[in-house]
């Protein structure tokens, strides 16, 4: 494989990483673990199960909703404790064998639903509730509505949401990121996904602030921590990682900005980027639960 680190000036590469107590590993789900397909990027299950069986906390920490998520931790056969979920609205914790949400954070929708009507008269809108359940104006393939209940615009705002998921056909992401300039959505947290739709979270809430939770409840050290993700919703995880002296590494076909953020830079999801950046971790048998 090539090094990547040429092609963005001031990222290093990949590098390995040395034994020592298990670490905390958080992978996002599209364009990381996986393709567009929805099938697995190149050895990512053996890397995963090889820092499963070593004793490494591994998790995911998306942007898809928990119903949409638990598929891939059973596929990749881990168990953690906690995953993230909602771009960190959402955090699940499995207790007594049941997956929890064990924190919830929610907000009042209404203001931005407003503004982005005014924009966006056509698109379609999205909301989960702090119970799990979305409601949506117009159904679209790419989202999982078991469950789910179709309702008017104006039944988006009648409770506090976690999130609310934006479509508008025939827009990018350019057209997105005009808008939220436009819109002053500088109340909320929000992020454009890699199919260009616009995810809205409660202000300040990002996968960070969610995985920073997890960390404490686990009790991890700070420089112990690896995450790894390729779109703009994954800054803020990069950001909290490297600020405990973790590491962030992002997919090689991230934007620029998100490379930026990051503090390495593998290969491509679709040449195994994200097994490459696992496999630098320690071997099993470097890890001891003792250490």
């Amino acid at each position: 494989m090539t090094d990547p680190s040429p092609r963005l000036a001031g990222v290093r590469s990949v590098q390995a990483t040395g034994s020592g107590t298990p670490w905390l590993v958080a992978l996002d789900v599209d364009g990381t673990i996986l393709l567009q397909d929805e099938t697995m990027s190149p050895g990512v299950p053996e890397a995963v199960a090889r820092l499963r069986d070593g004793g490494h906390h591994v998790t995911i920490a998306t942007g898809r909703s928990w119903m949409a998520t638990q598929r891939w931790v059973e596929e990749l056969g881990i168990a953690p404790e906690f995953v993230v979920c909602s771009n960190g609205a959402v955090t699940m914790r499995m207790i007594q064998g049941e997956w929890v949400r064990w924190n919830v954070e929610t907000f009042d929708p209404s203001p931005v639903l407003e503004l982005l009507r005014d924009r966006l008269p056509d698109a379609r809108y999205m909301v989960e509730l702090g119970s799990g359940q979305r409601l949506y104006t117009q159904q679209l393939d790419d989202w999982t509505l078991d469950g789910g209940r179709q309702v008017s615009f104006e039944e988006l705002a009648d409770e506090p949401v976690s999130r609310i998921v934006v479509v508008s056909p025939g827009h990018d992401e350019d057209d997105f990121h005009r808008l939220v300039a436009d819109a002053g959505l500088n109340e909320v947290s929000y992020a454009i996904g890699w199919t260009a739709w616009l995810d809205i979270a409660p202000n300040g809430v990002d996968k960070g602030t969610a995985l920073e939770r997890v960390r404490t409840e686990l009790g991890l050290d700070g420089d112990r921590i690896l995450v790894a993700g390729d779109g703009r919703n994954d800054i803020g995880m990069f950001g909290w990682s490297r600020s405990l002296g973790g590491r962030a590494v992002a997919m090689g076909q991230a934007p620029a900005e998100v490379k930026d953020a990051a503090g390495e830079v593998t290969d491509d999801v679709l040449d195994g980027g994200l097994a490459r950046a696992l496999n630098s971790l320690p071997a099993p048998a470097q890890v001891s639960a003792g250490e």
